[in-house]
């Protein structure tokens, strides 16, 4: 698969209450140009969701997000998870992940951190929480002694801050929710969906 970081330049993340609104927002999202979806497992019906989306949504790249635990990582896969994203990393966690024969972005906010996974060939991560955690000055400044890390941050970024970001050749894409507004996702609003995921997906670095 190619990687989940150069599949478009956002990545959803979604949280799905109802299992009946993931092929239908799935397919919004796939169409207006977002094919890579990251379901987070903060939900009872994020299994679920998983299982429809890889079932009936042949062209989404859907994944879990949210993985804490070996346990999350087998459950995920056997939904159908093409890829798996933590908020950060234990090394139990980084094992079951590595087994799981799936691409992952463990979730990093130091540079020790990254060094760490560095050593261990891991070079495709998630920087979380973004904006919290230094934004796009300190991905900048990571990118000159560490150039082979690779990120996805996640956390607090818009659809204003996200060029930033994808200015740095460091990111590959970044992760997050401003297209999948409360309201329209309430409403069934998959029309208005697909339409800023199409704005999403021609964001260009600045």
């Amino acid at each position: 698969m190619t990687s989940v970081l150069d599949l478009a330049p956002v990545v959803p993340v979604v949280v799905i209450d109802d299992a009946a609104d993931a092929v239908p927002l799935a397919r919004a999202l796939v169409s207006g140009g977002l094919p890579a979806i990251e379901v987070t497992l903060r939900t009872p019906a994020a299994l679920d969701a998983i299982r429809a989306i890889s079932a009936e949504v042949p062209d989404a790249v859907v994944g879990a997000g949210t993985v804490l635990t070996p346990d999350a990582v087998t459950g995920s896969v056997a939904a159908g998870s093409r890829f798996l994203v933590s908020p950060g990393w234990s090394e139990r966690l980084i094992g079951s992940m590595r087994d799981s024969g799936v691409p992952f972005l463990p979730g990093v906010s130091t540079t020790s951190e990254v060094v760490t996974l560095l050593e261990r060939g891991i070079t495709e991560l998630k920087f979380f929480p973004a904006e919290a955690a230094g934004g796009t000055a300190y991905l900048k400044s990571l990118g000159g002694p560490l150039p082979q890390a690779r990120f996805c941050p996640t956390g607090g970024i818009s659809a204003a801050s996200a060029p930033s970001y994808l200015a740095l050749p460091n990111v590959g894409c970044v992760g997050g929710s401003w297209m999948l507004p409360p309201d329209a996702i309430a409403a069934r609003d998959w029309d208005r969906v697909e339409e800023l995921a199409r704005v999403a997906a021609g964001l260009r670095a600045v």
